[in-house]
């Protein structure tokens, strides 16, 4: 047990100026003491912003400082595993980006370093501990829809222009670095957040594609899957559709009722139950990865449990392999 958390960050890009970052200072017994990043001038510069004291362009200077007990990596999954295998090594505690890793196998080998050296590794699906996502869960706990019978989800928006025109710029497009495209990306947060809610997905099956040619990895997914609770579910996920379809909602049915909440505009939760509909807010905190970052603070010291692990995020990466693997043979 750790009695202060003393963090550095690997890869303090955008992800971490408002989302993640500041948190690392707001939470108590928590410090942020170090950043890394490979633009030495970016690092610098964010170091100033955030009134952090030491800053570094190489990775292992965050790795080996012995100031360092926590490390925070925000790099493209491609160098995942890398720096997160160094750093438990190292033994240092891991709270790493999703996703987990590029690929399934990296997620294995980030698993059994964690328990050979015995360094605590945390992927940060931070939906889990959102007010509006906790919501949805006490509803589907109190039995307001009933029994759950399915799940249906629906993320489709146009492509953008820069994913049209300068693909290669945008690192999330590259399978290389992201592991795949922006299903990857995306569809992680809620195939994360239906295991939470439903437990692991025993049986998943699904097709991608790619059907817009803007660029080379998958734009269009379809999944069939069934979770270890029994509930059956499907996704449509399609990133070059036209505006007119754009969707972003998860839809859990039950026998009495059912829950419609969007996985990333934050709309209200709405409950249909009985011809009465109530909406409920999502409320989130101003770093939206303040209430995970809480919990891997609480869990360091002891005093807590964290509800997104290695060991609960290494099943989405199976998952969304199974599902785009034929894709990439």
């Amino acid at each position: 047990m750790l009695k202060r958390i003393k963090w550095g960050i690997i890869g303090c890009g955008n992800v971490t100026e408002v989302k993640s970052g500041p948190a690392f200072n707001k939470v108590s017994g928590s410090t942020l003491k170090a950043v890394m990043r490979r633009n030495a001038s970016k690092a610098e510069a964010y170091a100033k912003r955030h009134n952090v004291s030491k800053w570094s362009n190489n990775a292992d200077d965050i790795i080996h400082d012995s100031d360092i007990n926590a490390i925070y990596i925000a790099t493209p999954p491609s160098t995942h595993a890398e720096y997160a295998i160094k750093a438990m090594k190292a033994g240092k505690a891991v709270y790493v980006e999703k996703p987990m890793a590029a690929s399934y196998q990296q997620c294995i080998e980030m698993m059994e370093v964690s328990k050979a050296s015995k360094s605590p590794l945390f992927v940060a699906y931070y939906r889990r501990t959102l007010p509006g996502f906790l919501k949805v869960k006490e509803l589907l706990d109190d039995g307001s829809i009933g029994q759950t019978l399915y799940v249906n989800l629906r993320l489709i928006r146009p492509a953008h222009q820069i994913e049209k025109e300068t693909p290669e710029k945008i690192w999330r497009l590259q399978a290389n670095q992201a592991g795949g495209g922006l299903f990857y990306d995306l569809a992680s947060h809620q195939l994360d957040f239906l295991d939470y809610l439903f437990g692991p997905i025993k049986t998943v099956f699904g097709v991608a594609a790619n059907r817009g040619g803007y660029y080379e990895v998958e734009d269009t997914v379809s999944a069939s899957m069934q979770f270890t609770n029994g509930v059956v579910g499907n996704g449509i996920w399609s990133f070059v559709s036209h505006d007119l379809a754009e969707e972003d909602t998860i839809e859990i049915v039950g026998t009495k009722g059912k829950i419609l909440f969007s996985g990333f505009k934050h709309t209200p939760i709405i409950l249909y139950r009985d011809g009465d509909i109530t909406e409920y807010p999502y409320l989130n905190p101003e770093n939206i990865q303040y209430n995970l970052i809480k919990q891997v603070v609480e869990t360091l010291q002891g005093i807590g449990e964290c509800i997104s692990s290695g060991e609960s995020a290494i099943r989405t990466n199976k998952v969304m392999q199974k599902i785009v693997g034929d894709f990439y043979l």
